[in-house]
């Protein structure tokens, strides 16, 4: 066991902000975990049993948990905030946050997404370091394959950690790593960011071969459509680094833990792809996403996201409109409830 040396305040108990407490916990640190005006329920059930219910598991009871009325106290001594929020409510935590940053005091992030500002696409790490404020404070993010449940079961997971301060990412790595939980550094943050991002669009791409294959009446095994699937997987990693080109990364990161590794992990595990095969079988976006249960579908806001910059990108004359055919074609089906009709002509030129 390590000794307690650091207090932790993470702002966000969904799923993976609450996992993450589970090494945090186990390094010896003092944590607190406080809820959004959404986890009302969560952090109740925190209080009273330690069981978190949308992971259906109890977690250890040194995560102390937090309503967001006393983030006040949570924060008090805090050297490092974490922030689990969903990308919609960054700029949301950027504002609870603000009066807390300190130049002295690490932020990590686990929220993954893009965000369009009407010229550029933007980095959530950025949006959150412009969101608080604070000269000099630059964001550390973690990105990679990470079941939400199987970290806080302490199942072996390896992600990566990666910030425009690499003095900070270094701090973080040392401070959250366990001998289940590696982090490995990286200094290309618009690539992995970029990529932790569109994996989500793209796992759901991946879960029509699956949910066309069950439409048809067609059971699990070795002959399905697993060759529909391997085009599209191969298609999403070339898009995947199209992208990251555009927004000044390495193509190489869509090749790492945090593009191929974490597409892999989000269709056989994640949410993303369950929500893709529902899609397929015909009950259309709203009523699919009845079916997950409140789950948040981050592939629904990087799809809206990637649908406004395109046009904008086209006419700044750095994407041609017969590049990405495969986003376009899912932001038509999730967003516009069209019929699947996979472009696969138009793949790989």
């Amino acid at each position: 066991m390590y000794r307690t040396m650091t207090c932790i305040t993470v702002l966000g108990a969904g799923m993976m902000g609450s996992a993450l407490c589970v090494p945090l916990v186990d390094r010896g640190h003092e944590v607190r975990l406080v809820g959004t005006h959404l986890d009302g329920a969560i952090v109740k059930s925190l209080q009273e049993s330690g069981v978190h219910p949308k992971l259906s598991y109890e977690l250890p009871r040194g995560i102390r948990a937090y309503p967001v009325e006393e983030l006040e106290q949570a924060m008090q001594g805090a050297e490092v905030i974490g922030v689990g929020v969903s990308s919609p409510g960054v700029r949301w935590a950027a504002e609870k946050l603000a009066s807390y940053a300190r130049r002295d005091v690490p932020i990590s992030m686990i929220t993954k997404g893009l965000e369009w500002g009407g010229a550029e696409l933007a980095l959530l790490p950025d949006v959150l370091r412009d969101g608080l404020g604070q000269p000099g404070i630059e964001p550390v993010a973690i990105a990679g394959p990470c079941i939400a449940g199987e970290l806080a079961r302490r199942v072996e997971t390896c992600v990566v950690v990666t910030s425009r301060n690499p003095s900070a990412a270094e701090r973080i790595a040392k401070l959250f790593s366990t001998p289940y939980y590696h982090l490995w550094p990286s200094a290309d943050v618009a690539g992995v960011e970029a990529c932790a991002a569109l994996k989500n669009a793209y796992a759901m791409g991946m879960a029509f071969a699956q949910g066309l294959h069950e439409k048809s009446g067609g059971a699990p095994g070795s002959v399905a459509m697993h060759n529909y699937e391997s085009a599209v997987f191969a298609q999403s990693v070339r898009e995947m680094q199209r992208i990251v080109e555009l927004l000044g990364g390495s193509p190489d990161s869509a090749v790492g833990m945090a593009g191929v590794g974490d597409l892999d992990v989000t269709c056989n595990g994640g949410r993303t792809g369950r929500f893709g095969r529902l899609l397929v079988l015909g009950l259309g976006r709203d009523e699919a996403v009845r079916r997950m249960q409140g789950a948040t579908l981050e592939c629904l806001d990087i799809l809206a996201v990637m649908r406004k910059a395109l046009p904008a990108l086209e006419s700044q004359g750095r994407l041609r409109d017969d590049e990405l055919p495969l986003l376009r074609h899912m932001a038509e089906v999730a967003l516009d409830d069209a019929p699947i009709d996979m472009p696969f002509s138009r793949f790989f030129g």
